[in-house]
């Protein structure tokens, strides 16, 4: 354990950590380096698309069919992994796309109507470029023999790829995409652009097509759930008139079953999963499989038919490893940076545990902070990332008591000429809560997506964010000026108080860690291809931009990081939290709430058919994401403070290295 401590091994280790972990997922992601993984840019007239090209070493050799995949709304590449290994695997040449505007791609179309611009064409201008090379495959006529596939967002580019490939057919004779296959999608966002049904189902022409529509899919396949805003129950798509539709309006449809429809064949597959499951699934890779298998038999010569057996969940393994030593190595990294002469300011005196309560009311007190800490971001949730109108409204009706009762306290203050802390609590309560309205007043105006501020779904995150801060905020006040201030507290007990040396230094420290941080990322990613994720949680490169949109979020997340670091670590402070028991009581504080709330959401889902929370879909998506991040983030809080003795290093580290990664992995776009 002694050597342990020692920041070198530790960063020995975290590093073999990395190593193995990229080693063994670049075998299984390069199908033991039989295929050529590498990142492709080509430019269209819609911007620059950029995606991940598996290329068997035979394709040069001998044209293979094709199939191209991409992600949905606010996720990259990456997440089409099972499809890209399986298939690659198999003989296939595969292209993982980023779309307009996620990942490394970039979208310089005109966007009044910003999602608009990122999926209608994606697909369809990388069928135009892989068409082009010599190593995709085409038949005597000069047909594309190109699969098309997404999810979510992929899935509505991929069908509408298949529509403008057919239109394109009737002045060309060329069919370039040769089948598709969707998954998480149905017709909702099609319809929208003005196509009907029979529209959509009459542009598959002789095509195989397939869909994947999970029952428990928050988003679509149940078009009068959709409608009602109460999107995430249990779904029957084949049973429905849009399903029964795609399938040929076959009598008592089955899922899973191939139907002839014209000179194509067409099938949905109905797995027990939720909307993200389809990326982490077995069952929904295993489909895939079994739709190409029947789509390309024809071609047994070139790609690998009815082979058995999945090995893309070991490559994700593996990512994870080497995720876990990549958040290892802040610590070593920081602790050798500060036996530097400047970084070594970062250290301050340890500030003296606040004083235990006393009494009875004292301790409930604390027990009640320390729960509304873990619940309230979950509890409001859906109010402020989804404008819930009600939620917000109750929100306004607490801020204006606060309001109330602050003033009314300030005023008796004044008149009674009381103790001084009743004057200072109730002048900074007061100030709080007008600052506080105002904010939650502007909530449109604060998501709404800008030039300035082109995160679609950061915005809403920073906004939730910034109102959990002002709550924390508001009650450690109240609680220190009624309760710790008459037991001696003062700002040094909190962490707060350090010179600027100090502050500039735990700023210095986090860039420079994040930077040799990510440096290791993009070794790994120039030697293996791969990046550090697991499932929808992911670290991986990112462009210009991103750096761009860190340096605007970043002061605004650092209000939370700052803030709710400074709850956790008074609500931690005492010996009795020493050890594994304070980082248990720091990790329900930043995350405890929102696990309770996908437990109760998808708890019900399942059991019932009807989530916990059925019309928040997106929102309810993106807390699965917040959790590992938040978890680490309080693991860093703490320990950073406990080494340092203030809060500023792990705020400093959270919002540089917590942005990075939120930005990096959403849509991102600027208003032309």
């Amino acid at each position: 354990m002694a050597k342990l401590r020692n920041p070198v091994v530790l960063l020995v280790i975290s590093l073999l950590i990395v190593l193995v972990g990229s080693v063994i997922a670049y075998q299984f992601n390069s199908s033991s380096g039989e295929t050529d993984v590498s990142r492709v840019y080509f430019e269209t007239e819609r911007g620059e698309l950029s995606g991940l090209l598996y290329k068997p070493d035979d394709a040069d050799q001998e044209a293979k069919p094709t199939l191209i995949t991409t992600h949905g709304y606010l996720n990259s590449a990456e997440m089409q992994d099972a499809q890209a290994v399986e298939m690659s695997k198999r003989g296939y040449v595969v292209l993982a796309l980023d779309q307009y505007d996620h990942g490394h791609s970039t979208g310089t179309m005109e966007k009044p109507v910003p999602f608009f611009s990122f999926w209608p064409h994606a697909i369809h201008d990388a069928v135009q470029y892989m068409y082009e090379q010599d190593y995709v495959l085409k038949d005597e006529e000069g047909n594309g023999i190109i699969a098309v596939s997404g999810h979510s967002m992929g899935g509505f580019s991929s069908t509408h790829a298949v529509m403008l490939d057919e239109m394109s057919y009737e002045e060309t004779g060329i069919r370039k995409v040769y089948a598709s296959l969707t998954m998480g999608s149905d017709y909702q966002w099609l319809k929208s652009m003005e196509y009907s049904d029979e529209d959509i189902n009459g542009l598959y022409g002789p095509r195989a097509s397939g869909k994947i529509a999970a029952e428990y899919d928050e988003f679509f396949f149940d078009a009068e759930a959709a409608a009602s805003g109460e999107s995430v129950v249990k779904k029957d798509y084949v049973n429905t008139e849009e399903g029964q539709g795609f399938l040929g309006n076959p009598e008592n449809p089955e899922a899973g079953k191939v139907y002839d429809v014209g000179e194509g064949q067409r099938v949905i597959y109905q797995p027990n999963e939720t909307h993200p499951w389809n990326h982490f699934s077995k069952e929904s890779t295993g489909y895939a499989i079994d739709f190409y298998d029947m789509t390309f038999a024809d071609f047994s010569d070139r790609v690998q038919i009815g082979e058995d057996g999945q090995t893309w969940m070991f490559k994700e393994y593996a990512s994870f490893i080497a995720l876990i030593g990549f958040f290892m190595l802040f610590i070593p990294i920081i602790l050798l940076l500060t036996k530097l002469p400047f970084f070594k300011n970062i250290y301050t005196t340890k500030p003296a545990s606040l004083p235990e309560p006393k009494t009875d009311g004292g301790k409930l007190a604390t027990y009640i902070i320390i729960i509304l800490g873990a619940l309230f971001p979950a509890l409001f949730f859906s109010a402020l990332y989804g404008q819930d109108f009600y939620g917000m409204r109750l929100l306004r009706q607490i801020s204006m008591i606060t309001i109330s009762f602050s003033g009314l306290a300030l005023i008796y203050s004044l008149v009674k000429n009381v103790d001084k802390r009743i004057k200072t609590g109730s002048s900074v309560m007061l100030v709080l809560g007008i600052v506080q309205y105002m904010f939650l007043r502007s909530q449109s105006d604060f998501i709404e997506v800008s030039e300035f501020f082109g995160g679609p779904t950061v915005n809403p995150i920073v906004y939730w964010a910034i109102n959990v801060a002002l709550v924390i905020l508001m009650v450690m006040v109240a609680h220190h000026f009624v309760s710790k201030k008459p037991e001696g507290a003062t700002i040094e007990n909190y962490g707060v108080k350090a010179n600027v040396k100090t502050i500039i230094a735990s700023l210095v420290t986090a860039v420079v860690t994040v930077v040799i941080g990510y440096a290791v990322l993009y070794l790994v990613d120039a030697l293996f291809k791969v990046d550090f994720r697991l499932w929808t949680f992911a670290v991986k490169t990112f462009e210009g931009q991103h750096v761009l949109a860190l340096l605007k979020y970043a002061p605004l997340f650092f209000i939370y990081f700052f803030i709710v670091g400074i709850s956790v670590n008074v609500n931690t402070a005492s010996e009795k939290y020493d050890g594994i028991k304070g980082y248990i009581i720091a990790i329900l504080h930043f995350i405890g709430g929102l696990v309770l709330y996908l437990v109760y959401h998808y708890g019900l889902l399942f059991m019932n058919g009807t989530a916990g929370y059925p019309g928040e879909s997106l929102s309810s998506i993106l807390v699965i994401g917040l959790v590992p991040v938040l978890l680490i983030a309080a693991i860093f809080n703490r320990y950073l403070f406990r080494k340092t003795g203030n809060v500023y290093v792990g705020a400093f580290l959270n919002t540089v290295l917590m942005t990075m990664i939120t930005v990096a992995n959403t849509a991102l776009y600027t208003i032309l």
